[in-house]
């Protein structure tokens, strides 16, 4: 356990890294459960009533999964970055480290997007089911959820990126 430790957390920066990258895939993808939990009960109950709006409720149910994909591309960046998928760890425990904050901080995001996403898809279906000509504009109302995991994915993109750069010097000052 002691070697495991040693080489995982203190000599390489691999567990952090491999431990935020599964963050942001579990966090992601629970919310995205939830998510499509709370947009299908909606469906459900309107589709019991109204079998033929299956096709505009479709993508107003599985709008809220998209957060677990966001949370899978995070940590293929992660571990493509870090030398994980090519089998040689290139990650400081610094960079480590902050590869775990990045996959914590961008499925936190994940995780709540999804979550309040299924909620609002679920009032977009209740508006469909009321008004099936306004299915377009209803769409409309979870997609602008989906914004702020979609600027979660694309920082945390930038984030892995800038701090695994060969060239970055952690720890010293630049002079202005």
């Amino acid at each position: 356990m002691d070697a495991f430790l040693r080489y995982y957390f203190l000599e390489t920066g691999l567990g952090w890294a491999v431990a935020g990258a599964m963050a942001a895939v579990m966090l992601g993808g629970v919310g995205s459960a939830r998510g499509i939990r709370i947009s299908a009960a909606q469906g459900a109950g309107v589709l019991s009533e109204t079998p033929e709006l299956f096709g505009k409720l479709l993508v107003l149910i599985a709008l809220p999964g998209t957060q677990g994909f966001y949370g899978f591309i995070s940590a293929v960046i992660i571990a493509l970055r870090c030398g994980i998928i090519a089998g040689t760890v290139t990650v400081s425990p610094l960079v480590g480290l902050g590869e775990f904050l990045i996959g914590i901080g961008a499925g936190v995001v994940f995780l709540w997007s999804a979550i309040f996403q299924g909620e609002t898809s679920a009032a977009a279906i209740n508006l469909t089911a009321r008004k099936p000509d306004e299915a377009g504009k209803a769409i409309l109302l979870p997609a602008l959820v989906e914004t702020y995991a979609v600027v979660a994915l694309l920082a945390a993109i930038l984030m892995t990126i800038w701090i695994t750069a060969p060239n970055l010097a952690l720890g010293t000052a630049v002079a202005p």
